[in-house]
């Protein structure tokens, strides 16, 4: 019997194609090209193949940046660095730190909001996958739009792959330099990794009384340092809480009678949560405005 008749060597053939289609499938394929006109904001996601999307954001929140108060300082100087990249003029990659519910996203997304309409667009991207970082960049390269690169709630653990990766781009690398795009980012820890007590050990101290970080210490200030624009934020007064109650329960239609009666309610439902963020203070307005909207008629 000839080789080529062999129905052995057909069924060797042809399974070898099938596992062939599946280690071509399971390589990097890039990123797949989306329709840009589907919305002003994506999210980055990884299929099991392996292959990135970018997926069109469907219902994108409507935060302006009159809606955001107690936050004047922060909100000028992002509003500001986001005009200046939207003009095609200098600007810095921006980190957002501090207290918890105190409106680091909400500025962001007030950003879009702003800007959409003379070319900014957001691409959301978790930290998880931060690695594919240089592809983003590449795909959006060439685009005309203005492209805000955003990582909420950012943070490392020791050795995680993302966080060369992030390094990299903020640093300027070939792969990452492009002039329409720049990285905002949230998170609760300053320099977005984790610090410990054992540390200060390695600090050394000369004889005029410098003190100089250990390399450790080092490492890790040298990644959020790699941000051009720091923004803090803190924990709210009672004051500020209560002023942020009120702009949400305008924002939500409550009448100012029912709105001057809110301020007892609103610090007991503070204290229940321990907390007097602007997030608490979102959530008490819809409460609170959600009952006047189930109050039966007179």
């Amino acid at each position: 019997m000839a080789i080529e008749n062999d129905p052995r060597i057909a069924q060797f053939l042809q399974r070898a194609e099938r596992f062939m289609e599946r280690v071509e499938a399971s390589l990097d394929q890039g990123i797949a090209e989306p329709d840009w006109g589907a919305s002003v904001a994506m999210r980055y996601r990884r299929k099991r193949s392996g292959r990135g999307v970018l997926v069109p954001v469907q219902h994108i929140a409507d935060i302006r940046f009159s809606d955001l108060k107690e936050v004047e300082i922060q909100k000028e100087r992002l509003l500001r660095n986001t005009q200046q990249f939207v003009q095609g003029r200098g600007a810095n990659n921006a980190l957002l730190t501090g207290a918890r519910g105190t409106g680091k996203s909400s500025l962001i997304r007030a950003c879009l909001h702003a800007f959409a309409d003379q070319g900014l667009r957001l691409i959301e991207v978790d930290k998880s996958d931060m690695v594919d970082l240089p592809e983003i960049v590449d795909l959006v390269a060439a685009r005309p739009e203005k492209f805000i690169i955003f990582c909420d709630d950012l943070s490392f653990d020791e050795g995680e792959t993302g966080y060369k990766a992030l390094k990299s781009a903020l640093d300027g690398s070939v792969s990452a330099s492009t002039p329409n795009v720049l990285i905002y980012a949230t998170s609760n820890r300053r320099h977005l990794l984790p610090e410990y007590m054992s540390e200060n050990l390695s600090y050394q101290h000369t004889d005029d009384g410098e003190v100089h970080p250990g390399e450790g210490v080092e490492e890790k200030i040298s990644l959020s340092e790699r941000f051009g624009l720091w923004l803090s934020f803190y924990p709210f007064t009672q004051d500020e809480y209560l002023t942020i109650v009120n702009q949400w329960l305008q924002v939500l239609g409550v009448e100012p009678a029912r709105i001057a009666a809110a301020r007892a309610p609103a610090l007991m439902w503070a204290l229940e949560r321990a907390s007097r963020s602007g997030r608490v203070a979102w959530q008490f307005a819809r409460d609170y405005a959600g009952q006047d909207a189930a109050s039966p008629a007179p």
